[in-house]
């Protein structure tokens, strides 16, 4: 079912629009979001959709294809849903807290007395975008009620505004502790190309990518082992990071060199030293890789990818067996490089392939699973494409 069918579905009416952003791949640079530092994502072809419309009676509801009820909720409730301490978990299923958020963020960049104004607003979500894959459904859906909301109300707003009202929804309303890449990697997508993204100061630069020229697929092989950011594993890295900057006298750990790590090792215990140390080379890694594109093109960037896979493998252990045999099985079947990509515990690997590789390596991949014992995986392939759009 389309957006628009869905909607109306729900309202017995047309929507005033449809509106959709991408989901993303991040290339290179994973955990470093959150520690000031830079990344290297990419916007994909996959898309959520938004269809919406206004309504008299100052309410918002919410439906999606992938919840048999929607939600709703007036629109001055929607600060008490969401206290902005983030302690408290909202009164609402998780998939709502993302458009929902997304619209508590929005209300409260306008002065309180416009909001007495804004009119209520029916919203239906579908999209294309694995869920749980580390293909940031989470941020395609953050972008397309963002950007649906932003011209139904008139607000004006830039897509960096909007990306920081994503992350702000996605931390304080959903609960997960997510850095900005996410948002604006979907917000700031061109075809054929990555988002440089400094994260501490959110410049961007947009690098071409070459890859079709090239002759090269990104290959998504996902696992089918879904993560939550919002839970466990993910909070405890971070929380190994910030303990890693306190311990060195720096805000994040973005102000921390490869040259300081031996000063590190001494004042960190094993865990906190290895997490601090990935999220260092992983930031002289995104540098790296700028470099070679432009100098060397995308082939040459292969064993950079590695080594991320490696260092998130040993030293932020965020890795599962299921990323491992993918990398693995992807590299000795020719593919350029290959990385798990994402949040970890989970989701999807990348692999950089030949186009004439792609069904070859997909069958190895598909192969190693089956005889690890794992569930069938799920291999596509992604293009860098634009950022968000009014579809209709």
């Amino acid at each position: 079912m389309t957006a628009a069918a869905l909607f109306r579905t729900l309202t017995g009416s047309d929507p005033a629009g449809v509106w959709s952003a991408p989901g993303r791949a991040n290339l290179i640079g994973e955990h470093t979001d959150y520690n000031d530092g830079f990344v290297l994502p990419f916007a994909i072809q996959h898309r959520t959709f938004a269809a919406a419309g206004l309504r008299t009676d100052g309410r918002i509801r919410v439906a999606s294809s992938f919840a048999n009820d929607a939600v709703e909720v007036a629109l001055d409730e929607l600060e008490a849903l969401f206290p902005t301490t983030g302690s408290q978990v909202p009164a609402v299923p998780e998939w709502a807290a993302y458009p929902l958020g997304v619209a508590w963020v929005l209300r409260a960049l306008i002065p309180a007395a416009a909001r007495a104004a804004l009119p209520g607003v029916d919203i239906a979500i579908t999209s294309d975008v694995p869920v749980g894959a580390g293909l940031s459904s989470s941020a395609a859906i953050e972008g397309a009620s963002g950007s649906a909301l932003n011209e139904l109300w008139s607000l004006g707003l830039d897509p960096v505004t909007l990306a920081r009202a994503g992350r702000r929804a996605e931390n304080e309303a959903v609960g997960a502790p997510t850095g900005i890449m996410d948002q604006m990697a979907s917000m700031l997508g061109r075809a054929d190309a990555a988002v440089f993204l400094d994260c501490r100061t959110l410049e961007t630069r947009s690098i071409p990518l070459g890859f079709a020229e090239a002759g090269l697929e990104v290959l998504v092989i996902d696992t089918g082992v879904e993560h939550a950011h919002s839970t466990g594993g993910y909070r405890e890295r971070r929380a190994s990071c910030e303990r890693g900057a306190a311990a060195l006298g720096v805000p994040a750990l973005r102000d921390v060199t490869v040259a300081d790590l031996p000063r590190a090792a001494e004042l960190l215990d094993d865990v906190d030293f290895r997490c601090v140390r990935h999220v260092v080379t992983e930031d002289q890694r995104v540098l790296d890789t700028v470099a070679v594109l432009a100098e060397r093109g995308p082939r040459a960037i292969g064993e950079l990818l590695v080594a991320s896979h490696a260092s998130m493998r040993d030293d932020f252990e965020i890795s599962i067996a299921e990323l491992d045999t993918a990398v693995d099985t992807a590299l000795a079947h020719g593919a350029v490089g290959a990385r798990m990509t994402g949040g970890g515990f989970g989701g999807s690997a990348i692999a950089l392939v030949d186009h004439a590789l792609v069904e070859p390596v997909s069958v190895a991949v598909r192969a190693a699973f089956a005889q690890a014992g794992f569930a069938e995986p799920h291999l596509f392939t992604v293009t860098p494409s634009d950022g968000p759009r009014r579809e209709a």
